[in-house]
């Protein structure tokens, strides 16, 4: 009896830290297990990614319909843009995507101030993205090179050279956007991770945030050598 009322007196002053960490360890009422809740997180997050991967292959698409149609013309206009910075951004992005699978590892070993650092260095390096994304957008509005009535370019590609612009403000704007959502999560993820959220129990947030993470990054790797690796000798 004595054993009893030691337990529950135990249980009463348990730390209340303690206490939140559990319950957030704890499933979500309406599925019947973590495990049962870990795989609906990880289902809902792939069937998304499954439709922006069909949202940006109509991009793509319209991408391949028009280089095929102006070859040369997109050429001549794929030789105005920065190779050098495109290949730092492609590299600040492979390593986002180290840092970010350093997090999802930090995060399954409990490790909570691993997990901070990993997920602000990935925030770090998104920034920098976006940084010199914007350095190579104004470069572009002072070349003349932003579709519109402005638009210069030499003749005989100018109109080939302004759908190129076109599809290249509209698939980096649309990769950018997508860049800044990812952070705006990795923010929230931070704040939670500094509180005590996530531990070796619970971590299904940080990977599927990780999932989408990688998936922008995958994005990037396809957009890079499709914009800035074209006719590059002309």
């Amino acid at each position: 009896m004595s054993s009893s009322v030691a337990t529950a007196a135990h249980r009463g002053h348990q730390h209340p830290v303690a206490a939140e960490v559990h319950h957030h360890f704890h499933h979500q009422h309406q599925f019947d297990s973590a495990e049962q809740q870990y795989e609906a997180s990880t289902l809902g997050m792939w069937i998304f990614l499954v439709t922006e991967i069909m949202f940006f292959g109509g991009v793509f698409t319209a991408y391949v319909q028009y280089r095929t149609a102006f070859p040369e013309g997109f050429g001549h206009a794929s030789n105005h843009l920065d190779l050098t910075l495109g290949a730092f951004n492609t590299a600040v992005l492979i390593a986002s995507s180290l840092t970010m699978a350093l997090a999802v590892h930090a995060s399954q070993l409990g490790k909570r101030g691993r997990l901070v650092m990993y997920l602000l260095l990935t925030m770090a390096l998104g920034s920098v993205f976006l940084g010199v994304k914007a350095f190579e957008y104004a470069h572009k509005f002072h070349e003349h090179l932003v579709p519109g009535p402005h638009f210069q370019f030499p003749e005989p590609h100018a109109r080939a050279a302004q759908i190129f612009f076109s599809l290249y403000f509209a698939m980096t704007g649309l990769h950018a956007l997508h860049m800044v959502i990812g952070i705006g999560i990795m923010v929230v993820l931070t704040v939670q991770a500094a509180r005590g959220r996530f531990g070796h129990n619970y971590h299904t947030p940080i990977e599927i945030s990780g999932l989408y993470w990688h998936f922008v990054d995958i994005i990037w790797i396809f957009l890079f050598p499709l914009l800035y690796l074209i006719h590059r000798h002309v």
